[in-house]
């Protein structure tokens, strides 16, 4: 199908804008072009209780947001915030994670500010978002959740942290997690899906900007063939927390996403996949003005609620 008149109307805007590519920028220009999302999540209901803090990390605290509903040992959705592994912070999915957290209802809404690339590569950000879990999983009753009801949820990057924690709490027998949400993942170092050749450019993100990405991310090339940067390249996909891994037509992404889906039945693991007809990447980035944004985080909300 074509695109949708919200997202062909966002594509106009942003072409009328100008600008370069992301991959023609530094990473502080694209950090700060990236903090405009922000407004395309307007509207989000504030939640009864909001609360900056940091816990212990591999390599110092780790700023987290804690976003929760009246009372105590809730269950706890971990957040990872998308940006490539290089753009965006707690801000600038502040309006996202305020949505999921209404769509969910009575739950704890933990978002995770990890170390950005290129400052901090590869595996930076996996093993801060890693100890972030393990420590809401062991302290949760310190932010009013039960940390043995835990979900995973990201998008883009996120998306890719979240399916390598799950990965991660299996190899190292914990935190046990109920269940992961993979909104438009990065899976796979790899740009040979035809998804990469069919929305290349025009299409929010490009596949220059994924290149871009990935060679800040990763120390060499060589590492995103490891399973913590590539999670299609497990050798073992079984016994991972049941996935719903949520995908976009117009999307580079589009085909990684689904062939992780794929991967995860094939060894026998519990997987929903679910295409987006119509939109471009990230609608959870968007949901002000892209309205399937809505759909996509009321589906991740009751995916985890049936799980958790």
């Amino acid at each position: 199908m074509p695109p949708t008149p919200e997202t062909q109307g966002l594509l106009a805007m942003l072409e009328e804008a100008g600008g370069p590519d992301i991959s023609e920028q530094t990473p502080e220009e694209a950090r700060v072009a990236i903090a405009g999302f922000a407004a395309m999540q307007a509207g989000a209901p504030e939640p009864a209780r909001v609360e900056d803090r940091t816990v212990p990390g591999p390599a110092g605290d780790i700023p987290i947001r804690v976003y929760a509903s009246e009372g105590d040992n809730l269950p706890v959705v971990m957040y990872f915030h998308g940006g490539g592994w290089v753009l965006g912070d707690i801000e600038s999915h502040d309006g996202t994670c305020k949505q999921l957290l209404a769509e969910l209802g009575d739950a704890v809404v933990v978002s995770v500010h990890y170390r950005l690339a290129p400052e901090d590569k590869y595996p930076a950000a996996a093993d801060d978002c890693y100890a972030a879990a393990a420590w809401v999983a062991e302290n949760g009753g310190q932010i009013g959740a039960d940390g043995s009801r835990m979900a995973v949820c990201g998008d883009s990057a996120g998306g890719n942290l979240s399916a390598v924690v799950s990965q991660m709490a299996r190899d190292r027998g914990g935190p046990a997690i109920a269940a992961q949400v993979l909104h438009v993942p990065v899976t796979d170092h790899n740009y040979s899906y035809p998804s990469y050749t069919e929305n290349a450019e025009g299409m929010l993100l490009t596949r220059d900007s994924m290149v871009w990405f990935w060679d800040h991310y990763l120390p060499n090339a060589e590492a995103g063939q490891e399973a913590y940067a590539s999670p299609i390249k497990a050798a073992d996909l079984s016994g991972l927390a049941p996935a719903l891994i949520q995908t976009a037509e117009f999307d580079p992404l589009r085909d990684e996403g689904e062939a992780y889906g794929a991967a995860i039945e094939a060894a026998g693991g519990d997987v929903t996949v679910h295409r987006y007809d119509g939109v471009v990447h990230d609608p959870f980035m968007m949901f002000a003005v892209i309205p399937t944004g809505i759909e996509c985080l009321k589906e991740a909300a009751a995916f985890i609620n049936e799980r958790i």
